[in-house]
């Protein structure tokens, strides 16, 4: 996991309130040191706590809503997948003017990939295969009783919202090709099984890596029950060009599923990118990659079938 990024808005937020709150709520815990983590997420702030936690504060009233969630379904699925998930060790209540729930974590170790690279090709390809693997294994487990998705809606649920970050954004996007690609993954059919359990939000910011290979998966404030093409956005928010058919072919997606994912990210990217770019330029970088990459893709014909299917 990688101090807290402030933007405009945010609540007052320092080690000093951090600690007052864990003081109040975790004694037991109140002279272990504490520090600001960096991160350029939207969500959450976090502070490590010790040498092995970490406090992860909601920045909103959304964000807020997901502890609950997290602290239900996190301990049940963490069995069934194949790589750390956050672990909740204990749960904040409102205080100290602090007005939401927080948590505190195991800590992870492991560092989130670089926008656009992922080591070398033989790294990136056992990253791929070690994302597959984590998105096959969650897609598996039971969805009885799971909440549905922060991106549970059908794709087509999507269009007005898409077609207007494509028009804001013409100059910056080449608008005709993003309109091209967006109509593509419309056309696609609908899922044919019952939603899965997803992640709904692979991006660099939310992947751990160490060594070239997946260590973590973090942040399930979008988790739910989806589609599973959500999860194949990580094709181009995460990996490289090189990769991508690497973890298509383990996971053995139908090229409709593959063609909703494509847009998929092609639609959070674009709506990411709309809101990010004159407020979060990290955010905007990874947005603005991940269309260039998938107007790339579809330019040079990777969307479409092998000659053998």
């Amino acid at each position: 996991m990688r101090a807290h990024i402030p933007r405009p808005g945010d609540r007052a937020l320092d080690a000093r309130l951090v600690r007052r709150l864990i003081a109040g709520r975790f004694p037991r815990w109140a002279g272990l040191p504490l520090a600001a983590v960096a991160s350029a997420g939207t969500s959450n702030a976090m502070y490590r706590l010790g040498e092995d936690m970490v406090v992860r504060l909601p920045r909103t009233a959304g964000a807020a809503e997901d502890v609950a969630k997290e602290h239900t379904w996190l301990p049940r699925l963490a069995p069934l997948l194949p790589v750390a998930v956050p672990e909740p060790l204990g749960r904040g209540a409102p205080a100290e003017a602090w007005p939401w729930p927080w948590s505190v974590y195991r800590w992870l170790d492991g560092e989130n990939p670089a926008v656009g690279t992922a080591g070398t090709i033989g790294e990136s390809g056992r990253l791929a295969e070690d994302l597959a693997g984590f998105v096959a294994a969650l897609h598996r487990i039971d969805p009885a009783g799971g909440p549905a998705s922060y991106r549970c809606e059908p794709l087509a649920a999507r269009d007005g919202e898409t077609r207007e970050a494509i028009g804001a954004l013409r100059g910056a996007v080449d608008a005709l090709a993003a309109t091209a690609l967006w109509e593509e993954a419309l056309r696609a059919p609908a899922p044919t099984g019952p939603p899965v359990w997803i992640h709904a939000d692979l991006q660099p910011g939310n992947v751990l890596v160490t060594g070239g290979r997946l260590s973590a998966v973090i942040d399930f404030g979008c988790l739910g029950l989806g589609d599973p093409a959500v999860d194949l956005i990580a094709a181009w928010y995460v990996l490289p060009a090189g990769a991508r058919e690497v973890f298509r072919a383990a996971l053995d997606t139908d090229e409709a599923t593959w063609t909703r994912g494509r847009g998929w990210a092609l639609s959070i990217a674009l709506i990411e990118l709309l809101h990010y770019r004159d407020r979060n330029p990290h955010m905007a970088t990874v947005a603005r990659h991940v269309v260039d990459e998938l107007l790339r893709d579809h330019a040079l014909g990777r969307h479409r079938p092998s000659p053998t299917g």
